[in-house]
């Protein structure tokens, strides 16, 4: 069975999100999600996320094409957290292109497109500039 392995944030949940989350699901019979903690979020974007933890995970996994959501709290411990779920695929978007080829030794290891136009840093400076 192959099982599809991918990690984000989800904040302010949009359309990109749900478009890779569902291309990443047809790549294999299981979608297992990492949600970035709040402090994980912290430490790579100097912010915390609008929603907690608990609700993103709620958020994620009510889709359903996504068969389990575990909580990522460390980006060191990717290997751990394939490993763990018995990944046969992780998956990306495009902007991590070659940062997890390192993976390459225990799973496939895909790069998709994201959605054009749409992130939710976009949405929190176009919702500041609107409201």
């Amino acid at each position: 069975m192959k099982r599809v392995l991918t990690f984000g944030t989800f904040d302010l949940f949009h359309y990109g999100h749900l478009r890779i989350l569902e291309r990443a699901s047809k790549l294999g019979e299981e979608l297992i999600v990492g949600v970035s903690s709040d402090e994980l979020n912290f430490s790579k974007k100097s912010r915390y996320p609008l929603y907690t933890e608990e609700e993103r995970m709620h958020i994620v996994s009510s889709l359903g094409f996504v068969n389990g959501v575990f909580l990522e709290e460390s980006l060191e411990l990717k290997r751990d957290y394939l490993i763990e779920h018995n990944a046969s695929i992780l998956l990306m978007g495009h902007d991590w292109e070659g940062r997890f080829d390192e993976f390459k030794d225990i799973c496939e290891v895909i790069y998709l497109p994201r959605t054009p136009s749409v992130s939710t840093t976009e949405l929190i400076e176009r919702i500041k500039v609107e409201f």
